[in-house]
């Protein structure tokens, strides 16, 4: 085995080649220069030794920086999604003042219209469950025609609440003023209840019963933006409700759905009961969305909690391996070490070598690290069609990482060999 040595030490009798006299300040400075190479040598050395010590630091710093990615990519579609629907949505509640058992229903006939005039609304409805008597079940056939039926919620809604939840429609229409206005008797139900029911098509004008009243089904809904539980419901005109089973009952009260432009929600919000009665607005209680900075933050926050743990497990496994294959290393360079001690290295300089080989690897690790976390972050937004965001301070501050950790790691072993003795050494 070739062992380099150093030209640093000074030569016994305080003398190097050349016949000039060492100084004291001479005989023991290893220069930069030599520390990179006698640094680079040691781990060129056993090269695949190398990679695989600085494997746990690669996964450690590409674990730091495709969290750190991922998180503010995905805080941005989350910000993205909640603008474009949490933002935009504003709930009315009558609450009948300080009477609500007086009130049954304090929504206007006109409610939808008083709404929709407002600036920066699009679509505005009234709605509320209705209550059912225990017998009556929701099937494709009459009663007593041996149909199965089944207990499903009915919701009575005026034709803005449709539009306000944005269906997605599977096969037909949504009802429209005129079905409300003539209290006609046509549902909408989701594709969920359409399959349970049994109805695959709407060209044979199949109908549900609630009871012992038919409605048509006019649409199928495959999915909605907002109220979801309109797809578990069977959606009815108002005017039919109100006519067949009355208004809200049971401690029901009626809400109102309203979908608004962006940034037109908490304005809606404050305006939204003077519109619908003013010599009552307390009768309504308008719902703006959240804060939009505040559930950022908390959705971030969550985020980086649990990654940031799952990163810094990565880190401690990389800087245990690196600890352990530098440890390795003293033990098997004992004779080098003590050669490099008697020739006049000391303590010090052996702990400066050693460090400086376990910081390249950490550093090394944590630039490929960096690449392959920032690799990971820009190909599952691609993936996902999102827009990549990795903040300019992750990608610096990563292989700094890397460097503290292999430093760190390199700590011990390093002055293990510093502690090494030369005599002791060579005769191993």
């Amino acid at each position: 085995m070739k062992v380099r040595i150093p030209a640093i030490p000074a030569l016994p009798g305080g003398s190097r080649r050349g016949g000039r006299t060492a100084s004291p300040a001479d005989r023991s400075r290893l220069g930069a220069r030599d520390l990179v190479s006698e640094s680079a040598a040691g781990i060129l050395q056993r090269p695949a030794r190398s990679a695989l010590t600085a494997l746990g630091t690669v996964l450690g710093v590409g674990t730091f920086v495709a969290v750190l990615g991922l998180t503010a990519t995905t805080s941005s579609q989350i910000d993205s999604r909640f603008n474009a629907l949490t933002a935009t949505e504003v709930t009315v509640e009558d609450t009948g003042g300080d009477r609500p058992d007086l009130l049954a229903n304090a929504f206007p006939a006109d409610a939808d219209a008083r709404i929709g005039a407002l600036n920066g609304v699009r679509d505005a409805g009234v709605y509320w469950p209705v209550r059912l008597n225990p017998e009556d079940l929701v099937s494709a056939a009459p009663p007593g025609a041996g149909a199965p039926g089944e207990r499903t919620q009915v919701v009575a809604a005026s034709p803005g609440v449709l539009a306000a939840a944005g269906p997605r429609l599977e096969q037909g229409r949504t009802f429209d003023a005129y079905h409300d206005r003539r209290g006609e008797n046509v549902a909408v139900i989701g594709s969920g209840l359409a399959d349970r029911l049994g109805i695959t098509t709407l060209e044979t004008a199949p109908a549900v019963f609630v009871g012992d009243h038919a409605f048509t089904v006019i649409g199928i809904v495959e999915d909605v933006r907002r109220k979801a539980d309109l797809l578990l419901s069977v959606v009815v005109p108002r005017t039919a409700a109100e006519r067949i089973w009355g208004g809200p009952q049971g401690g029901e009260r009626a809400r109102m759905l309203i979908s608004t432009d962006l940034g037109a929600a908490r304005q809606i919000a404050s305006e939204a009961a003077l519109a619908l009665d003013p010599a009552h607005p307390e009768h309504f209680r308008a719902v703006p969305p959240p804060d939009p900075r505040s559930l950022r933050s908390t959705v971030t926050s969550d985020l980086d909690e649990l990654f940031m743990l799952l990163a810094g497990i990565c880190l401690v496994i990389g800087a245990v391996g690196i600890a352990n294959t530098t440890l390795v290393a003293v033990l098997e360079r004992t004779g080098e070490i003590g050669l490099r001690r008697a020739l006049g290295a000391r303590g010090r300089h052996i702990t400066a070598q050693f460090l400086a080989e376990s910081g390249a690897l950490g550093a090394l690790g944590g630039l490929v690290g960096t690449s392959l976390g920032a690799v990971t972050v820009v190909a599952l937004a691609v993936v996902r069609d999102w827009t990549p965001v990795i903040h300019p301070a992750t990608v610096v501050t990563a292989p700094a990482v890397g460097l503290a950790t292999g430093l760190v790691a390199g700590l011990y072993p390093a002055w293990r060999a510093s502690r090494i003795q030369p005599a002791e050494a060579l005769r191993r």
